[in-house]
């Protein structure tokens, strides 16, 4: 697929062409300075990936026409990561963008006991995913999920998972690798704690809701590292 790349969360094609908003037409025209003609790629984040050529370079109401169209289907098995709300929201975002880059589908953010900021500013870190989405040229935009309490989460949705939770406390853990090789076809999630770590009672109550306690490796992680460490390991474990 070749051209710059676009996000549209509301893609409405008529007659084969794509309305731009203001904001994708202005970057565009204005920022790429694309002129009617030439190609680019439009997703909306959904697996769909439309292949056009710019047909109006107007700088707020652009239009594309479609050449082709191609649907990708989502990811199988699934993956997602529940991680705590971070004091630093830098290293919150960090983490959002390494995620959306590694593929992850899912993303949970908790308010644990250990929590020391609660605020989640949910249209920005959505936008530092679309970022993140367009940089990496990927069709799929990973679910973001408004910060749950532990006690809030839904047991329902969690069963359509196995579930790990990495943590520092002493005890016998599995490396993260290790158990998501024993378990290559099924859905998986890792919970990551705050700075300080989970509570001795929320590994407790994620214990019993079947989480496996595992190890990201022989260091303490950051927060944001722990995230980045067990992504990659979701994805394709080593």
């Amino acid at each position: 697929m070749k051209g710059p790349f676009f996000y549209l969360e509301s893609l409405i094609a008529e007659n084969g062409v794509i309305q731009f908003d203001e904001e994708s037409s202005h970057h565009a025209v204005i920022v790429l300075r694309m002129k009617k003609g030439e190609q680019l790629v439009i997703t909306d984040g959904k697996g769909n990936a439309f292949e056009a050529t710019l047909e109006n370079d107007h700088k707020k109401k652009a239009q594309a026409r479609i050449q082709n169209s191609t649907f990708t289907p989502p990811q199988s098995p699934k993956t997602a990561i529940a991680i705590s709300l971070l004091k630093n929201t830098n290293r919150l975002e960090w983490f959002l963008e390494k995620a959306m880059e590694l593929g992850i589908g899912r993303i949970q953010p908790l308010i644990c006991d250990r929590t020391e900021r609660t605020q989640f500013r949910f249209d920005r870190m959505k936008g530092v995913l679309v970022s993140a989405l367009l940089q990496s040229r990927q069709v799929w935009l990973p679910v973001l999920d408004e910060p749950l309490p532990m006690e809030q989460l839904s047991e329902s949705e969690l069963n359509e998972y196995r579930l790990f939770v990495a943590h520092c406390e002493e005890g016998e853990k599995k490396p993260l690798n290790l158990a998501c090789r024993e378990a290559p076809m099924q859905n998986k999630m890792v919970f990551i704690g705050p700075e300080g770590d989970f509570t001795r009672q929320e590994i407790t109550i994620l214990e019993r809701l079947g989480a496996t306690p595992v190890s990201l490796g022989s260091t303490r992680l950051r927060t944001e590292t722990a995230g980045v460490a067990a992504a990659v390991m979701l994805v394709q474990p080593v």
